[in-house]
This record gives structure tokens, C-alpha cells and sequence, in this order.
């Protein structure tokens, strides 16, 4: 053998260990992109949890917070255990495909150090459920007993919205192969479906005491607007790790796609995802000049730009989410004169806003293609989706809390809701010493009394 050979072999030799060492950093880089989205998704949960603490009266502000904690615990497990097998065994339909890689006792559902894919994946979808769960949580309270909340988000966070997920965000799923659905942001999938899921529990469970006289809707003020409002932002910060987790980081020549694997990048997400915050937050305060609901304008504007994110100018996006900023305060008050106590307007702000940005998709963007031979969007596929989307959340938040209502576990009693769900279902008070002075003014001379003069 010359010593060219040798010289052309070594050389291939050192090029594809280059190409190796690249794969397996890409694969690396792809690990780390969602490691970091899922760890910013934790603030939404932060944010729920003070938000709602805030927004409730000074006697159930810990367990509107135990709630939160105990969503995100029990979804997450459980998620582990059939949520994900739901999204990749229901693509087509209510029948099941076959997905036993996705099954708890799979060797891919564990450390392997030769997959970077599935747990990281899996992370970022648990996540995405919590979140789900915990849109639920800030509407009933005041009034629902923790069991029956933590049984309900269970069922939304790991089984109803993974499986509107199965059908539109999987690259299989129906809605997109029939129907051409675009959601790249999840205003269907996760904003819609656990909006109208609560709305069906709402229904059920009743309004707080005291929130209708004569049919007429009275003001229960939150003990702490700014803890609410500190919350609303967290819930921001944290909706960038939840739309970066909506994004697929191929690596190599593929670079950023849609969840449906068509081309965008992270500029697109940042150009129309600060956009519609500011929309949502200018329309909302012109309608209401209320902090609460201006703060909650940018949820409503960034969910209802998210089905289109990779689409919209940022121009659009702005005019889209000052106009829901003003359709979702008109339709929360529609809701209050229907009689429906929603106390943090979670109906309005996500399911109202995701069901009207999906259609909103089909007007602006219809006729843009998608991958493959998937049908084009379209307005009709877009309304239809949204519609099943709808239906998917609240069939099942209606007929299970009726069940629980049956079962006389849904709501605390009326002695239980006007001494306090704190004291009751968790035997504590979140501020103490406004109950329990540590001395009363008789005892401060006394007590100055016996304090020795100090030195300088």
C-alpha cells in the first residue's frame, strides 16, 4: 500500500470522526434547547401559583397556592404514566395505534445514554400538560374541594388536551392530514381545550357565595391585586420556554421548523410573540382601565397570536391582539350576565381567545401550504378544528364534575366556604399575626418595662 492510500485513508478517517463529534454535539444542542424551555416553563407554575394566591380572598389564598403545587405533582407522574403513550398511540382517531415505546415499562422511557431525544421530549410535554391543568385552577376558587381539582386536572393535563395534541400537533395527527390544521403556539390544543374544559366544570360547580344578589354580579376583590399582577408577568416570562418548546430544533442542515415541520426559526416566535403581549395589554386597558384585566391582556394577546406565529407580520399580530383585547373582556362579561363565576376570567382569556386565534389562522394565512401532501390551510378547517377543539374540552369538564357534583365531592360545604377553605382542608392561615397579634398594645409597656438600656 503507498503512501497516498494510507495518506486518503487517514483522512477519511479523521473526517468522519469530525462528522461524528458534530452529530453528537447537534444532538447535545437539541438536549440543552429544551432542558432550558422546560426549565422556564416552571415559572408559569410560579406565576399560577402567586397569581392565584393574590386573586383570592385572604382565607383560601393557600389553598388556591396548594393547588397549584399539588397540579403540577400529580400531572406530571401521571403524564409519565399514559400521557405520553396518548400522543403517539392517537393520531388517527379514538383508535390506537400501536406505541409501546411510549409505554411507562419501554426501554426508551428511562436513561439511555444513546437517546437524547425522548426524555427531554417527554419533559417539555409533561410540562405543556401542567400547564394545561393549571389553566383550570384559577377559575374555581374559593369553592371546589382540592381532591375533586386535583382529580379533574389529571384527567385535562394527561389525557383530554394530549389527545386533541395527538390530533393536531402530532405530524400524523388527522386534524392536519384532513383538514391542513395550523397551531404552531398550541392556542387549540392546550389554550382552547382547557378553556372550554372549565368552562364545563364551571357550570357544575356554581359561583362563590356572595358573587350574585338577585341576580345581579357583585365585586370580590382579590387581598393582594399586586401579587396577582407580579404573577400574571411570571406567567409571561415563563411563556417563552413554553412557545420555545412549541418549536422543533432539527440541528444539522434542517434548522428550525413548525410542529408540523414546516420552516420557521425563533425570530418569527420573537417578532409576533412580543407583539401580541403588547396588543393584548394596550387593547385590554382601554376597555377596562383595570389592572387586573390589563395585565391579563397579555395572555390574551400572545394567545391570540400564537396558531400563528411563523405567519402573521408582526404588524397583524399587533392588530390581532388588541382587538381580542377587547372581544375577550366583552365575552368574559357575557359569561358574568350568563351567571358564571370565573373568577380569574380564565374562560375568556384562553378558551375564548384560542378558539377564535385558530380560526383567525384560516382567515389571514389561508391557502399557505403545508408539508407533503397535507391539505392547504384553510378558513373551513381551521373553524371545524376549532370547534372539535371546543368540544374535546368541555364534554368531558362537563360530565365529569357533573359526576362529581352527584357524588356530593365537588364542592366544599357552605360552612367550610365561609370560615375558609384554608382552615378547613389545610388547617392553616397564610397570615397569622392578622388574626393572632403577637402582643396587644396592654403588653408593649410592660414588656418595655423589663428591657434593659443598651449601650452605643
Amino acid at each position: 500500500m503507498d503512501e497516498t492510500t494510507l495518506t486518503l485513508e487517514s483522512l477519511q478517517a479523521q473526517l468522519a470522526a469530525q462528522q461524528s463529534t458534530f452529530e453528537m454535539h447537534q444532538a447535545m444542542n437539541v438536549e440543552v434547547f429544551y432542558w432550558w424551555c422546560t426549565a422556564i416553563m416552571m415559572m408559569i407554575h410560579a406565576g399560577f401559583l402567586a397569581y392565584e394566591m393574590g386573586a383570592s380572598r385572604s382565607k383560601n389564598a393557600l389553598a388556591a397556592g396548594i393547588k397549584n403545587i399539588l397540579a403540577l405533582a400529580v400531572i406530571i407522574p401521571t403524564f409519565y404514566l399514559f400521557g405520553w403513550w396518548i400522543y403517539n398511540a392517537f393520531p388517527s382517531g379514538l383508535i390506537p395505534s400501536d406505541a409501546s415505546a411510549a409505554l411507562p415499562w419501554a426501554a426508551s422511557m428511562g436513561p439511555d445514554v444513546s437517546d437524547m431525544g425522548t426524555g427531554i421530549f417527554w419533559a417539555a410535554f409533561a410540562l405543556f400538560g401542567a400547564t394545561t391543568g393549571s389553566i383550570l385552577s384559577g377559575a374555581v376558587i374559593e369553592r371546589i374541594r382540592v381532591s375533586a381539582f386535583l382529580i379533574l386536572t389529571v384527567f385535562l393535563g394527561s389525557a383530554i388536551w394530549i389527545l386533541a395534541g395527538a390530533w393536531g400537533w402530532h405530524p400524523d395527527g388527522w386534524l392536519l392530514t384532513d383538514l391542513g390544521y395550523h397551531d404552531v403556539g398550541a392556542s387549540g390544543v392546550v389554550h382552547a381545550v382547557a378553556g372550554f374544559f372549565t368552562l364545563g366544570v364551571l357550570i357544575n360547580l356554581g359561583a362563590r357565595k356572595g358573587k350574585f344578589i338577585n341576580g345581579v354580579a357583585q365585586t370580590i376583590a382579590p387581598h393582594s391585586l399586586p401579587m396577582t399582577l407580579i404573577g400574571l408577568m411570571m406567567i409571561i416570562f415563563g411563556f417563552f420556554g413554553f412557545l420555545g418548546g412549541c418549536i422543533i430544533f432539527n440541528g444539522g442542515d434542517t434548522g428550525w421548523t413548525t410542529i408540523y415541520n414546516t420552516p420557521t426559526n425563533l425570530s418569527a416566535f420573537a417578532f409576533n410573540t412580543l407583539m401580541g403581549f403588547a396588543g393584548g395589554v394596550i387593547g385590554c386597558y382601554i376597555a377596562t382601565r383595570d389592572p387586573f384585566w390589563t395585565m391579563s391582556g397579555g395572555l390574551v394577546g400572545i394567545i391570540s397570536v400564537a396558531a400563528g406565529l411563523d405567519l402573521y407580520s408582526p404588524t397583524l399580530a399587533f392588530i390581532i391582539a388588541v382587538c381580542m383585547g377587547f372581544a375577550a373582556v366583552w365575552f368574559a362579561k357575557l359569561l358574568e350576565k350568563r351567571g358564571i363565576d370565573d373568577a380569574v376570567g380564565a374562560v375568556a382569556v384562553h378558551g375564548f381567545t384560542g378558539f377564535v386565534a385558530v380560526i383567525l389562522v384560516g382567515v389571514f394565512a389561508g391557502g399557505t401550504p403545508n408539508m407533503g401532501e397535507n391539505p392547504e390551510i384553510s378558513f373551513m378547517g381551521q373553524s371545524l378544528s376549532a370547534v372539535i377543539m371546543a368540544l374535546v374540552g368541555f364534554i368531558p369538564g362537563y360530565g365529569l364534575s357533573l359526576l362529581l357534583k352527584k357524588l356530593n365531592t365537588l364542592r366544599v360545604p357552605e360552612s367550610a366556604e365561609d370560615l375558609g377553605i384554608d382552615e378547613v382542608e389545610l388547617i392553616a392561615k397564610p397570615y397569622p399575626e392578622a388574626s393572632t397579634p403577637a402582643s396587644t398594645e396592654s403588653e408593649v409597656p410592660n414588656k418595655l418595662a423589663n428591657v434593659e438600656p443598651q449601650g452605643v
